[in-house]
């Protein structure tokens, strides 16, 4: 079931990023800091580049105690009217964990549809972000944990 509904918001979401034609994304690309994880403790880079004018290709990696994670997520993003610089945006990405401590390790795979909201700031070059992006674990780490926010901000470079 969790897999039929992951299936079918990414073909909605590619279909609506196939049939937009206006220009919504504000900006082509960004590097920052990311806060990822349920408790803040999740800390990484992340860098955005824009695909297409209403996708983005998001990639981060980030760092805690004994874990590291990498991910790389699509983003379909729409301007919200009338409300200068802020956005919506929904996607998909997939995430890579590495955890070892103490002579044991372990690595795990996921899928992490997302949701959220970005605000570039209209007068200079910083956007921010907070989304929700639950996991749904494929190998080692199998299951789908409902939790996780992520909160970014991010210095744009073009």
């Amino acid at each position: 079931m969790k897999k039929l509904f992951l299936s079918l918001f990414a073909v909605s979401a590619l279909t609506f990023a196939a049939n937009e034609a206006q220009a919504q994304t504000p900006y082509k690309s960004a590097l920052g800091i990311v806060f990822d994880g349920y408790d803040g403790s999740n800390v990484g880079i992340q860098y955005k580049t824009a695909l297409t004018n209403v996708s983005a290709l998001q990639l981060q990696a980030a760092f805690r105690n004994h874990w590291v994670s990498f991910g790389a997520d699509w983003q379909y993003e729409k301007a919200i009217p009338n409300a200068d610089g802020l956005a919506w945006y929904a996607g998909v990405g997939a995430q890579v964990g590495i955890w070892s401590h103490d002579g044991n390790s372990s690595t795990s795979f996921g899928i992490r549809p997302q949701v959220g909201l970005e605000y570039k700031i209209p007068t200079i070059p910083i956007a921010m972000h907070l989304d929700y992006k639950p996991y749904l674990g494929l190998n080692n780490d199998t299951g789908f944990d409902g939790g996780g926010f992520t909160f970014g901000v991010k210095f744009v470079l073009k």
